[in-house]
C-alpha cells in the first residue's frame, strides 16, 4: 500500500494485531453484557427494574453498544435452556457461580453463538468443558422430544412489532425545523399529527451514533411517552414536581415545554436511576430541573417549599404491560416462566399507585396533575382513578380531556371514562394510560385536608375500600389474570 500525497509505502497492520483487536474488544463486550445482564436479572427477580434492557445497555457507562445489546438479549432469549445446560452439566466451582451472568455469556457464545475468539480466563474455563456442555444441550433436546434448538426455541419466538422510529426534538437546544433538516439528510422525516416537537422516521432508524442525538438535540421517545407533559402543560415559569422522574425524558420534556423557566421537582427514591436522572437533566441542558433524592410520599405538602407548586406528573412505577414488545420485557425469566403480570404483584403496585396520587393531589396549590402509567390493565388505570376520584372532587378536582382529538378512550367502569385516554399495544404500538384532573384557581377548598364539602372523609375512606372489594372479588374471576378486553374503543371513531 502507498501514501498516494508522498509516495511512501504504507505497511498494513498486521493480520495479528487485527486479531487481537477484535478479541480484546469481544472479551470487553462480554463483560459489559454481564454487567447489564446481572441489573436485568436481579431487577427483575425482584420486580424492580432499574431500567429496561435498552435504557441499560445505552447508558454512557457502556461503550460497545452495539455488541453489548446483542450479547444481552441473545443470552437473555436461550437463558432457560442455558440454565439447564450449565445445571445437568455440573461444571462450575463456587468461583464461576459468583460469576453466573458472565457465564450464562459465555455459555450462549459458546454453544449457540461464535466462540472462535473466546479469549480470557472464564472463557478458557468453560472452553474446556465445552463436550460436557454439548452432551447435557444434546440430553435436553431428547428429554424434549426436538430434534434441532430452534425447534426447542420455537415456543419463545415473538413476532416482531414494526413500529416507527419517534424522536422528540429538545427545544431547549435546538427547532424543530433544524432538527428535520439534519435528520433528513439520511432519513424520511415527517412532523408528527399531534405532539409539536416530535418527529416520525421509519421503523427500524438507528440513531444511536446520530451526532444530535450524542449531544442532547434529540431523545428517542416514543409517542405516547411523550403526551404525557404535554398532557400536563405547564406554563413558563410554574413550580412544578416529577413525583416519579427517572430515568427522565418526561422531566425535560417538561423543562422544554417550560422554556428552561421555573422550577421542577424531579423525585427518585433508588440511588442508581438517580445517577440516570442527572446524567439526562445534564445531557438536555435542563438548568431548571432540581434532582432531588428522595421518596415523593416523604414531600410534605403544608411545606413551604412546595407552596407555589401548580402541577404534578405521576407516573409511578407499574407493570409495564403496555410497553413489554417495546422494552423486551418477553426476554425475562418473569414473562417466560408466566408470571410477569401476576395478580399479587399487580395488587401491591395498584396499592402505591393510589396513595401515589392521593398525596399527589394534596398539595394546596396544584392546579393540575396527571396520572399516567405504561400498563393496559385496569386495575393500575380507571381502578386507580376510580378510588380517588371522590376525594379529588373534595379537593375541588375534575377530570379533563387531554388530546379530545384522540379516539381511543378509557374502559367505561368508572364516571368520567370519556376523560380518560389509552393507547392501543396494537394500533398505537404501545399501551398507556393517561389521567387529567385540574381545578380551578378559583375554587380551592381553604384546607384540602380539613374539607367538609359533599362528602366526608370517612366516606371517601368507604368508598376506598368498597372500591378495593370489588377489585379484589375481581381478581379472584377466571378471567381477571389476563384479560382480552384491557382496550376500550368508542363506537365512532373520530377523524384525525
Amino acid at each position: 500500500m502507498v501514501n498516494k500525497k508522498v509516495g511512501i509505502p504504507v505497511a498494513k497492520e498486521p493480520k495479528s494485531r487485527r486479531q487481537g483487536n477484535v478479541e480484546r474488544s469481544s472479551l470487553f463486550a462480554r463483560r459489559e453484557a454481564a454487567k447489564v445482564l446481572r441489573s436485568v436479572l436481579h431487577g427483575d427477580s425482584h420486580r424492580r427494574a432499574v431500567g429496561s434492557i435498552k435504557t441499560l445497555v445505552y447508558s454512557p457507562s457502556i461503550r460497545n453498544k452495539k455488541a453489548t445489546f446483542a450479547l444481552v438479549c441473545q443470552t437473555l432469549k436461550y437463558l432457560p435452556i442455558i440454565k439447564d445446560v450449565l445445571e445437568i452439566a455440573n461444571v462450575l466451582n463456587s468461583k464461576w457461580k459468583r460469576q453466573g451472568e458472565l457465564m450464562y455469556i459465555i455459555t450462549y457464545d459458546i454453544l449457540f453463538g461464535q466462540d472462535a475468539s473466546l479469549t480470557g480466563d472464564a472463557e478458557k474455563y468453560l472452553i474446556l468443558r465445552k463436550g460436557p456442555l454439548q452432551s447435557a444441550l444434546a440430553k435436553i433436546l431428547v428429554r424434549k422430544g426436538a430434534k434441532r434448538v430452534e425447534d426447542l426455541m420455537a415456543q419463545y419466538q415473538i413476532p416482531d412489532v414494526k413500529k416507527p422510529r419517534f424522536v422528540r426534538v429538545n427545544t431547549l437546544k435546538l427547532d424543530v425545523e433544524t432538527a428535520m433538516c439534519e435528520l433528513g439528510k439520511e432519513n424520511e422525516v415527517q412532523k408528527d399529527d399531534m405532539i409539536p416537537d416530535l418527529l416520525v422516521l421509519p421503523p427500524g432508524t438507528d440513531l444511536h451514533n446520530h451526532p444530535l442525538l450524542i449531544d442532547g438535540s434529540i431523545f428517542m421517545q416514543g409517542k405516547a411517552s411523550s403526551m404525557v407533559a404535554v398532557a400536563l402543560g405547564p406554563k413558563p415559569g410554574w413550580e412544578v414536581i416529577d413525583a416519579c422522574a427517572a430515568p427522565g425524558n418526561k422531566t425535560v420534556h417538561l423543562a422544554a415545554l417550560m422554556k428552561g423557566e421555573g422550577k421542577i421537582v424531579a423525585c427518585e427514591l433508588n440511588k442508581d436511576r438517580v445517577k440516570r436522572l442527572e446524567h439526562t437533566k445534564k445531557l438536555a441542558g435542563a438548568a431548571n430541573v432540581e434532582v432531588l433524592h428522595e421518596d415523593f410520599l416523604n414531600l410534605n405538602p403544608k411545606d413551604q417549599l412546595y407552596s407555589k407548586v401548580r402541577a404534578i406528573l405521576l407516573d409511578p412505577s407499574c407493570s409495564g404491560s403496555g410497553t413489554a414488545a417495546d422494552r423486551l420485557d418477553y426476554l425475562l425469566p418473569s414473562h417466560t416462566s408466566g408470571d410477569g403480570d401476576d395478580v399479587s404483584r399487580l395488587i401491591k403496585l395498584a396499592a402505591f399507585q393510589e396513595k401515589a396520587l392521593i398525596h399527589a393531589l394534596s398539595f394546596p396549590a396544584v392546579e393540575r396533575v396527571v396520572y399516567s402509567t405504561c400498563s393496559v390493565h385496569q386495575i393500575e388505570n380507571e381502578d386507580v382513578v376510580k378510588s380517588v376520584l371522590p376525594l379529588a372532587e373534595s379537593y375541588g378536582f375534575q377530570l379533563a380531556t387531554p388530546f379530545p382529538q384522540w379516539p381511543r378512550r378509557g374502559l367505561p367502569v368508572v364516571e368520567g371514562s370519556q376523560h380518560l385516554l389509552r393507547t392501543d399495544p396494537v394500533e398505537d404500538k404501545e399501551g398507556f394510560f393517561i389521567a387529567l384532573f385540574t381545578r380551578n384557581t378559583g375554587s380551592f377548598p381553604a384546607s384540602p385536608q380539613k374539607v367538609q364539602g359533599d362528602i366526608s372523609q370517612d366516606e371517601v375512606k368507604q368508598e376506598a375500600g368498597r372500591c378495593h372489594r370489588r377489585k379484589k372479588f375481581a381478581r379472584s374471576l377466571p378471567f381477571a389474570k389476563i384479560s382480552g378486553f384491557y382496550l376500550h374503543r368508542n363506537s365512532t371513531i373520530r377523524r384525525r
